[in-house]
């Protein structure tokens, strides 16, 4: 690969698509060298060095043909990490404790890059997922948000449920999906019923949260980047009533609408963000029947595809700017 353009990594896996493609092009069109990182191709496909002598270190990533060094690295948009992708020929009893050699060797090479600019630094991204964090957060920017319980208490839950006039849903604290893409690992947003509370007794073994349920008339898909905001709304009636999650299966193509956040909304967006640390992040709101913006949550990586996809937001864009400015 020839030197004399800044690098950009982009860390992602091998399976994302589109979003990854739309900010490398960006990046290469505005002057900049976009390297893509899929992490599950480490180690098999993708080889490191990393050398540490007296006054000075250097590490070095070839991947296929291409190859660039710290030195190169000017910024990094940290989309997606994945597990090594391990040939089944190995013995399973080494690939647990090459999975962790990977990892640790991949946390070494970020730490590495401290110096330059991510969108986002990994520390920043880790503490800010926490949805106990985020509420507080919420809360305290002036963000309404919904009633909330956090609990692996059965009879906590119950009292709950009995308060909120058994109009509750459950999710989990974090996501088991690594995109949009359906699959049946990830736990949706769900009603709960008070015959699903005959289970409760399950709690035991993994903490939930419990919200009530709010009216909607809209489902907002907020995506921040570096102060900017585009917006994507779902009429709530597209998912029909079973469902509460629009990430669940049914939501066509062309069903997002464009949407304007009022002003304060976005100065209180703005606070979170800065008090999270973050230069990128999705949130999810509700527009209720009666015109409130109830804040659910806000993912440090989450999706935006859909919304460049349908409603043409340059969000791509914005994110090579961030990244190069």
């Amino acid at each position: 690969m020839s030197r004399g353009r800044e690098v950009v990594l982009l860390i992602t896996h091998s399976g994302d698509f589109f979003t990854i493609d739309r900010v490398a092009e960006v990046l290469s069109k505005k002057g900049a060298r976009p390297f893509r990182l899929n992490t599950d191709k480490f180690p098999l496909e993708v080889q490191l060095m990393a050398r540490f002598d007296k006054d000075k270190s250097s590490q070095k990533l070839k991947y296929g043909d291409y190859s660039i060094s710290t030195e190169d690295v000017q910024a990094v948009w940290m989309r997606r990490i994945w597990k090594p992708d391990l040939a089944q020929e190995l013995d399973p009893q080494f690939q647990e404790t090459c999975i962790k050699e990977s990892q640790a060797t991949l946390s070494g090479f970020w730490d590495s890059l401290r110096g330059v600019r991510w969108i986002d630094h990994l520390e920043q991204i880790r503490t800010a997922e926490n949805k106990q964090r985020q509420l507080r957060v919420a809360s305290e920017v002036g963000l309404i948000i919904p009633r909330t319980l956090i609990a692996n208490d059965p009879e906590a839950v119950r009292e709950f449920f009995q308060e909120v006039k058994g109009k509750m849903v459950a999710k989990l604290l974090t996501a088991l999906s690594r995109s949009m893409e359906y699959t049946p690992f990830f736990l949706y947003t769900s009603s709960v019923k008070e015959e699903d509370l005959l289970d409760a007794d399950s709690l035991r073994y993994c903490p939930m949260v419990f919200q009530e349920e709010i009216s909607k008339q809209l489902e907002l898909r907020v995506v921040f980047v570096g102060g900017n905001v585009f917006v994507g709304a779902l009429d709530a009636s597209v998912y029909g009533s079973s469902k509460v999650d629009w990430r669940q299966p049914g939501v066509e193509a062309g069903a997002w609408q464009h949407h304007d956040l009022p002003d304060e909304i976005v100065v209180r967006l703005r606070a979170m963000m800065s008090e999270l640390g973050l230069m990128f992040g999705a949130f999810d709101f509700i527009l209720t029947p009666s015109g409130e913006y109830v804040f659910l949550e806000v993912n440090p990586a989450g999706e935006w595809g859909m919304l460049e996809r349908d409603l043409e937001l340059p969000i791509s864009n914005a994110i090579a700017e961030a990244l190069i400015s």
